[in-house]
Formats: structure tokens, sequence, C-alpha cells
């Protein structure tokens, strides 16, 4: 069966769409067949950055390794069984469809709390959550004492994946390797940074999961979606030599793909 990996967060901004395109991109790259859903049924953002890249190869006769995108089934009420949830339906029929021909499928989902993100959650083998390096985000995981910094206890997010665990072994499944992914850290705010590493090695330790590099701030990666493109694609659309912040962030990506160490995969990018 293809592994399921969910990239997940409430809260927006965090850079979920960035991290789920250039993690499926980098296992395209490395010829393994990746499926993608899209689960923000509003924004879209991964689904417009994945057109905006079949739209760059069309007109400039590129053949770029992509994911597989499949959009959500619309599925006939009159078809649901007798107290079946229409948005179930939808998300196992976009997973069923991907499940034969895939290694893997990961699913991008909203910055909000919705069903089809609460269904997802319940699906991951690896469920990644990227976070901004700030407090603001680190409440969603945990709520702290504000002059000590003292974890009081599991916030919103923290609690629905824990549900989403609970499911998963009720359904005689392994729990999923959950990895926080901190994003957008900053050159400078070296106590602040220091303050939310410790914050989060502690909190790792109480409701289990891993802690990753995630990707610094960088105007490249807002360069990149207009096109569709993602770092690994600059050498092939004629780029000679990548500026000290393309090699960076390069160098970021391969160390989130080892970090998250996914079944059968050896990172070569």
């Amino acid at each position: 069966m293809a592994h399921i990996i969910v990239v997940g967060n409430e809260k927006g901004g965090a850079g979920k769409s960035t991290v789920s395109m250039h993690v499926a991109t980098a296992l395209a790259r490395m010829g393994h067949s990746i499926g993608v859903i899209d689960l923000d049924l509003r924004q879209k953002t991964l689904a417009r950055y994945l057109e905006n890249r079949l739209g760059f190869m069309s007109k400039h006769g590129l053949d770029l390794p992509t994911p597989d995108f499949r959009e959500l089934p619309e599925v006939e009420k009159r078809l649901l069984k007798p107290g079946e949830n229409v948005y179930d339906r939808r998300l196992s029929l976009a997973v069923s469809g991907l499940e034969d021909s895939a290694d893997f499928i990961l699913i991008d989902c909203p910055g909000s709390h919705t069903r089809l993100s609460q269904v997802a959650h319940s699906l991951a083998d690896t469920l990644i959550t990227p976070l901004n390096d700030s407090f603001v985000d680190f409440d969603l995981l945990a709520r702290i004492e504000g002059e000590t910094n003292q974890i009081l206890g599991p916030s919103v997010y923290s609690e629905m994946v824990w549900s989403a665990r609970q499911l998963r072994a009720q359904a005689g499944l392994k729990p999923a390797d959950w990895v926080v992914v901190r994003n957008r850290l900053g050159a400078q705010q070296m106590v602040n940074k220091k303050k939310m590493g410790d914050a989060l090695d502690e909190l790792a330790k109480r409701i289990g999961f891993r802690v990753a590099p995630g990707f610094s701030e960088r105007v490249t990666f807002r360069e990149l979606f207009p096109r569709g493109l993602t770092l690994l694609d600059l050498m092939d659309i004629g780029v000679k030599q990548l500026n000290i912040s393309m090699v960076a962030a390069r160098q970021e990506l391969r160390d989130l793909m080892n970090a998250l160490n996914l079944p059968g995969v050896k990172v070569d990018l």
C-alpha cells in the first residue's frame, strides 16, 4: 500500500504548501511515484502551484518530474451509506484511486480545522507539521506559562492529532510518525530561537513527535510559485549558477528529506 504523508497545521502561513510541493517533487525526482491531494478546497494553494507547473512546462516544452495531482471526486448524495459523511467518501475515493499506482500519497491540509483535515490526519503514516519559529504558532501545540515558558498542557492541534492517533490504534494501524518542522528560521533573534528549541524539545518528549529542520525565510520560495517550480528544477530551466541563498535552500531540502526518513527513500538530490 502507498505510504501516506499528511502535511497539516491549523494555522495559515506556516509554509505547508511550500513544504508539500518540495517534498512531493523531491520524491518524484528520486524516481518514486507520488500522488498529491489538496484539501484546502477554498484557497487551493498546492493545486494552483501544480497548475502553474503544468502551464510553465507546456509553454517552454519541458518535462519536469511532477507529482500526480488528483481532485476530490464529486459524490452524489444518493450513493452515500446511511450516516456516511460526503467528505469522508470523497477523500476515500481520491486516496483509493492513487493507492494502486503510487508509492506515496501526500495530502496537504488547510490552515483550519475541517472534517477533511481531521480524517486525513487519521490516515497519516507520516505527519509533517510546519511551524513558524514563533510562540504564536507554538500555541497550537501547547499552552505555556508566560513568564517561565513552562508547558501547561497540549493545545487544540495536538489534541486533534491525539484523537487521530487513537482512531489509527483502534483500526490496528501503526502510530503516525509525527515530524514538527521548524520553518522560517531567521538569522537574528537567537534568544527566541533557543527558547523555541527548548520548548519544542520538551514538548516532543511529552506528546511524541520529532523535530526536524525546515526552510529559512527566503525570497526564492515566493518567486518560484508563479512558475510552479521548486529549488530542484533550477538547473533544468537553464540556471547556470545558483546563488548562495539557492544553494543553502537546496541543502535545507536535503536535510528535511533525510530527517523525514521515509520508507525506501535514499535521498539523492
